[in-house]
Parts: structure tokens; sequence; C-alpha cells
């Protein structure tokens, strides 16, 4: 997927789920009940041993569902994630190697930035879109909107601290290109398989953030 097409995909979604599968049989009914949600977009992280395996089998049996990979450090990593079918990448923080070989292989990547220092890196290497994590830690959405007004035209994709409390702040804010969370579906939701609740948080988020771009 090219890198825009990917952009306007995420924007769309306005949400891209931080997704833990400890076990590879639940990746596909996760990917399911976010899908019934709303969400057409989840980044599954390499905190796992079967992360791989479940890219996998998701992007084989949910063909609609965009998925990427998450917690990315290395380029080994990266390799590993796009055999096994990842549709783009994302890491903690800024690795410009790991940025110059997606960009190589044509992988949209999202790299983690939060100083000035950092964004210009990724503008350097042409990206127009950066992961803000942890956000709560880093100042939030006010700062954010400081970087904004520096970096014009770059977007921000806040993961960390978000939920459906202060979500609609985040959403409202031209700059954030999506949301990145795991509340819409908890490592223990899934472990426990309550995908059906995953379905209604899924659902009452994108209804949060429709309204707070109107």
């Amino acid at each position: 997927m090219e890198a825009q097409a990917f952009y306007e995909k995420v924007y769309e979604a306005g949400l891209v789920p931080v997704v833990v599968i400890e076990d590879p049989k639940d990746a596909v009914p996760t990917a399911e009940a976010l899908l019934a949600g709303g969400i057409n977009t989840m980044e599954i992280t390499y905190r796992t041993a079967c992360a791989g395996e479940a890219i996998a089998l998701v992007r084989k049996a949910v063909p609609e569902m965009l998925v990427g990979a998450g917690t990315i450090l290395n380029v080994r990593q990266a390799k590993e994630a796009v055999d096994q079918g990842a549709s783009f990448i994302v890491s903690p923080g800024f690795s410009e190697e790991v940025v110059r070989w997606c960009e190589e292989s044509g992988i949209p990547v999202v790299p983690g930035c939060v100083t000035p220092t950092e964004i210009m890196a990724a503008l350097s290497c042409g990206l127009s879109v950066v992961k803000y994590f942890p956000a709560n830690l880093y100042g939030g959405i006010k700062a954010i909107r400081s970087l904004a007004g520096v970096f014009r035209g770059l977007k921000f994709m806040p993961t960390g601290g978000v939920n459906a409390e202060n979500l609609s702040e985040f959403a409202s804010e031209t700059c954030i290109a999506a949301i990145g969370g795991s509340w819409v579906c908890t490592a223990s939701d899934i472990r426990e398989q309550r995908f059906g609740k995953i379905t209604e948080l899924s659902r009452e988020a994108v209804g949060i953030i429709k309204e707070a771009r109107k």
C-alpha cells in the first residue's frame, strides 16, 4: 500500500487499536470484533512470541482489516512482520534504519517522535505522520498543539493515556491523523474472549471520533 493511501485509510478509521495477542487463536476473533465495531485498522504489537503468526492469520482470514505491526524495534523485526503480512510498521521511537528500510520496501511506517529533534529527523526522511508516545507522559494534547504550530502540516498519532474519557479532545484537533490505544481491546478482554465488549467499545470510540471531528 502506498503511504498516502495508508494515511488516508488511517484517518478514515480514526483509531488504530494497539492489540496484544497472547494466543494465536484469538487473533481472528479480535479482528472480527473490531470490524463489527466499525474499526478496520489494527496494530498487532511485537511484544509476544506469536505476533507474527497472529498477523498472518488476520491477513488471510479478515482481508477487510488493515493489519500492521507495532512495537517494532529493529529492521529484523520489520522484515519478519512484513513477511508475515503486515501492511504497515509502527515503532515506539525513531530509528532511521527502520524508516529507511520501510521506505525502500514500500511499507508505510509511523515512528515514535516526541521532541523537535526527532520530528525533524522524521521530516528529513520524508514522513508526514509520526506516533506521539507515550502521550500522557510527554504533555498530551497541549504538547502536540505546540509542536503542530511549529511543524505545520505534520500529523500525529498519539498513543498512551488516550481513552474514552479524553478521546474527544484529541480527535477534535486537525493535526491528529488517528489515535492509537488499547482500551477498546485490552489484553485481558482478548484473553478472556470478551469479543462482544470489544465491539461495543469500538463502536463507542468511533462515535466519539466522528462527533469530535464535526
